[in-house]
Formats: structure tokens, C-alpha cells, sequence
């Protein structure tokens, strides 16, 4: 997981007049909470906490504020739904050491046998790590798999320390029978494939 600084502002102004002007400074409205602390409304910079999040959001931020230093990680995030700026952010405090649950991406690769659709059920998986070495994500392979088969939450393998969080026989994705115009393709294809070589030799 990345690890990203960040620098907050105390935030005075509170109601929707006073989250409109936030946002107009190039800044984010936001809370920080956790460890039975009084919540900390603070202001963070738009473009960087943009820039923090871009690949994925459990991204572990340092926040510094009033000359101090705490750890946090986005739990929540509002974004406008036209503009797709960011409305308001959740903070959780953490601490090295502690364990926090949290989703992450599921990323199904591979290609399943001729005649086969990849049927992907789940694509994050709900888990518990120490908030400092959160995973980014998982990766699932269907390779050659045939028609029928499936991978349950439980079947994963998580990073040490990650354990699973929620039902272990939750459907992720398995292979289905395509439709017949998409198995007759996909057997041409291979078809093509496998006659390739055989006429770059002969010509």
C-alpha cells in the first residue's frame, strides 16, 4: 500500500454555506475520528488529496495539522455526482500496529477454456490487516478453467497477515457456458491460433 503526507487545516466554518466555501478555496471538507477522540473537522487540499487516492483508497495518509501528526485512512468520500469533485471525506486515526478492516479490489485474470464466460460475482473482498501494511488488492486467476468452476471468497490467498472478513463460500466468479454464437467464435479463434504457425512455416 502507498503511504501519503498530507497537510490539513482546522475548519471553523461548518452548515452547507460554510462546506461551499471550503470547497471553493481548492479545499475538501472533512472529519477526522476514531480512538474515542472528540471529531476533528478539518479542510484538506483538493488536488492533492486527489492525487493521494488515485490508485485505490485505502491509501494510508500522515496527516499533519496544528504541528502535529496522525495517521488516517479515507473510510468514506462523497463526490458530487455531476462534477465528481469531492463533496466530503471521512478519516479514520489509526495507529501501526492496529488492525482495521477494509475492501479491496478483486482482479480477475486469465483466460477460462474454449466455450467459457468469465462470470464475475465479486469484485472487492472485505478484510482485516494492520493499517499500516493494508493490501492493495488480489488477484484471481481463471486460467484454463472449465465450465462449471468457481472460486469462493474462501478460496483466495490473501497476504500474510490479511484474513478474511464476511462469508468464505461467497460466490467471486466462475465459469459459465457462453452463448453458442460467442463458444463458435471463440473456438474459431482458436482454431486461427493453432493454424498460424503451421502457415507461416509452409510459406
Amino acid at each position: 500500500m502507498s503511504e501519503v503526507r498530507i497537510t490539513a487545516e482546522p475548519r471553523t466554518e461548518f452548515g452547507k454555506g460554510g462546506a461551499r466555501r471550503t470547497r471553493r478555496a481548492g479545499k475538501i471538507p472533512a472529519v477526522l475520528y476514531g480512538h474515542g477522540t472528540a471529531p476533528r473537522h478539518v479542510a484538506l487540499p483538493a488536488r492533492e488529496f486527489a492525487a493521494a487516492i488515485k490508485n485505490g483508497i485505502n491509501t494510508l495518509l500522515t496527516v499533519e495539522i496544528d504541528g502535529g501528526k496522525e495517521l488516517a485512512l479515507p473510510k468514506a468520500i462523497q463526490r458530487d455526482p455531476i462534477k465528481g469533485t469531492f463533496d466530503h471525506v471521512d478519516l479514520l486515526l489509526v495507529r501501526s500496529g492496529e488492525k482495521v478492516t477494509v475492501e479491496i479490489p478483486i482482479a480477475v485474470v486469465g483466460e477460462p477454456s474454449p466455450g467459457g464466460l468469465v462470470n464475475q460475482e465479486l469484485d472487492r473482498l472485505t478484510v482485516e490487516a494492520e493499517a499500516t501494511h493494508l493490501p492493495d488488492g488480489v488477484e484471481v486467476s481463471v486460467e484454463d478453467f472449465e465450465i462449471g468452476s468457481s472460486i469462493t471468497a474462501g478460496d483466495i490467498a490473501l497476504p500474510a497477515g490479511t484474513t478474511l472478513v464476511g462469508d468464505p463460500e461467497a460466490y467471486v466468479v466462475g465459469v459459465v457456458a457462453a452463448p453458442a454464437e460467442a463458444a463458435e467464435e471463440a473456438a474459431e479463434g482458436a482454431e486461427e491460433a493453432a493454424e498460424a504457425p503451421a502457415a507461416e512455416e509452409n510459406a
